[in-house]
């Protein structure tokens, strides 16, 4: 027997569902940036998508007898776990602002004027950015945006997962591409 080729995630997925820690850790390396992808495609924060990475694998580590492999792989189950770890951490933040809104300003001169941090505030503004468009098409077209063109599930997969057809998929990403491309294109002519 070769023991060159990786085990597939149902390999893993089944040792694990029967407690074995490291192939539920190779399950985790396997999958973790998609799921935080994901997660930050979601929200636009890369806190966020860290929170609901962890969340996600937590959930799966609880509920491994109950995960729905699709074509042999956990990664569209991982997805969805993340897609509502990633709302409700945003419930969360969002009532966490509101009570931060309330606590008196610090002194001006306190930032860290890292580059890194300016980077990932500049990346986050700009995910928001394009999620508020996102949030502006239909629900089924956000969750084919996100599953397909953002987390690269294929179409096949994501029709399982949101209980469609293909075709479906592919028409929802189409819409959502077009309408997108239009609402960027209104956006920048407002701006001028």
């Amino acid at each position: 027997m070769r023991t060159d080729i990786p085990p597939s995630d149902t390999q893993l997925w089944t040792a694990g569902t029967d407690g074995d820690e490291t192939a539920f850790g190779q399950l985790f390396e396997r999958h973790a940036r998609a799921v935080y992808n994901h997660a930050f495609r979601l929200s636009g924060s890369w806190s966020v998508a860290e929170d609901a990475t962890q969340t996600t694998f937590v959930t799966a580590w609880r509920r491994r007898g109950e995960a729905r492999l699709v074509d042999g792989s956990v990664l569209p189950w991982l997805l969805v776990v993340a897609t509502n770890a990633t709302r409700t951490e945003h419930r969360s933040r969002r009532r966490w602002h509101a009570l931060l809104r309330r606590i008196p300003p610090e002194p001006e001169g306190t930032s860290d004027p890292a580059d890194e941090v300016a980077d990932r505030l500049h990346d986050e503004q700009r995910m928001r950015d394009l999620l508020a468009l996102v949030r502006k098409l239909p629900r089924a077209e956000r969750e084919a945006i996100a599953l397909c063109v953002w987390s690269g599930v294929p179409y096949a997969q994501a029709a399982t997962i949101l209980g469609v057809t293909e075709g479906a998929v592919r028409s929802r990403v189409s819409r959502a591409r077009a309408r997108l491309a239009r609402m960027v294109a209104t956006r920048r002519q407002e701006e001028r």
